[in-house]
């Protein structure tokens, strides 16, 4: 019998044991975010040894569907109201991320042997899934954009952890201004319902990450307005963080480091730049600004979203504000990134050539 016609529980049962390895582990060993690393790295250790680690395509909705809840669950009147005080610090944020990605494409154009439109897709600090969409539909290498995007997360989402926990850094989060702290199991299946109407009305109108934004704007109209239907439980947060770390291990198929070694070592590089850059701006900017230094670090890191945010959210590091960079970031990451390449290109890359 093939592999396609067994259930799918048991065609995915390897990956998920693989994945539940590997949060377990990490646990064991007191590694920063474990549920999401332990996952991530085990995963993607086995997918480019070649074993059948596949995850379901649901795997990822589920996963960020759980997080844009929980997320959402930070934005009480209180917060919103400190989050519009901080909106020249988002507006900054943004900046700097067009800047990183700037400086990353003309790396890439360079010294990777790349056109421009893949090095600046590679370069752009936004979703993966709707970077690699506009640079298919521009024209650019989508394989190698996507192979680029995928080293940033891998390395972001591990030298960040690793290097807060080694700094101690944890507990600033005033975001513990959250009021919702029970748990009602009525209230969080009409939590979940209304997070996926919402997801699929994202979905729908083709919305950046509808199944994070979605429930997310959820569950963040519900606690604006002070309607607590429900908290998240921590097990719960655990099986959205695995599959999310499933999920990114899958992007690591067997031969990745191989595939274009010129392209990866040069991003590589160009994505250490981007981070050391950000330890340089995060430390001058935490001396003309009340937030601490651990929260800027996470709000201007150039990591995905989901990624980030959980990080903020397990380590207690100012949720609502890094979660509010982030999304503020790839709308006008994703939604400019066409114009701008279209603008770069003009100068940048015929005078490269000479």
């Amino acid at each position: 019998m093939k592999a396609t016609d067994s259930p799918a529980l048991l065609r995915y049962l390897p990956g998920l044991s693989v994945a539940l390895a590997g949060a377990l582990l990490a646990n064991l060993l007191s590694l920063p975010i474990p549920w999401l690393l332990g996952s991530l790295l085990l995963s993607a250790a086995a997918n480019l040894k070649g074993l059948p680690v596949k995850a379901p395509a649901a795997g990822r909705k589920i996963g960020v569907c759980i997080i844009g809840l929980s997320l959402g669950l930070y934005f009480t009147p209180q917060m919103v109201e400190i989050l519009l005080s901080h909106w020249s610090l988002l507006l900054f944020g943004t900046a700097f991320a067009l800047l990183l990605g700037i400086i990353g494409s003309r790396i890439l154009y360079r010294y990777a042997d790349v056109d421009f439109r893949t090095a600046w897709y590679a370069s752009a600090i936004g979703g993966a899934s709707e970077i690699a969409y506009l640079a298919d539909k521009s024209g650019a290498q989508a394989a190698k954009v996507v192979s680029v995007h995928s080293l940033r997360v891998l390395l972001v989402v591990t030298i960040i952890p690793f290097f807060y926990q080694y700094m101690g850094y944890h507990d600033t989060d005033s975001g513990r201004l959250n009021q919702n702290a029970a748990v009602h199991w009525g209230g969080l299946l009409l939590l979940f319902a209304l997070g996926y109407v919402f997801a699929r009305l994202f979905e729908w109108r083709k919305w950046s990450n509808p199944w994070t934004f979605g429930p997310l704007f959820a569950a963040l109209l519900l606690t604006v307005n002070e309607i607590h239907l429900s908290a998240i439980p921590p097990s719960v947060s655990h099986i959205g963080q695995l599959l999310i770390g499933w999920s990114l291990g899958n992007r690591f198929a067997p031969g990745f480091f191989r595939s274009a070694p010129r392209l990866l070592a040069v991003a590589g590089g160009s994505i250490c730049l981007s981070l050391l850059l950000t330890a340089a701006t995060v430390y001058c900017l935490s001396q003309l600004t009340t937030v601490p230094l651990p929260t800027l670090g996470l709000g201007l890191a150039p990591g995905g979203v989901a990624e980030m945010t959980i990080t903020a959210k397990v380590l207690h590091l100012g949720v609502p504000l890094v979660t509010a960079l982030h999304v503020s970031r790839l709308i006008i990451v994703v939604s400019t990134a066409g114009m701008l390449c279209r603008f770069f290109e003009k100068r940048m890359a015929k005078p490269a050539k000479t």
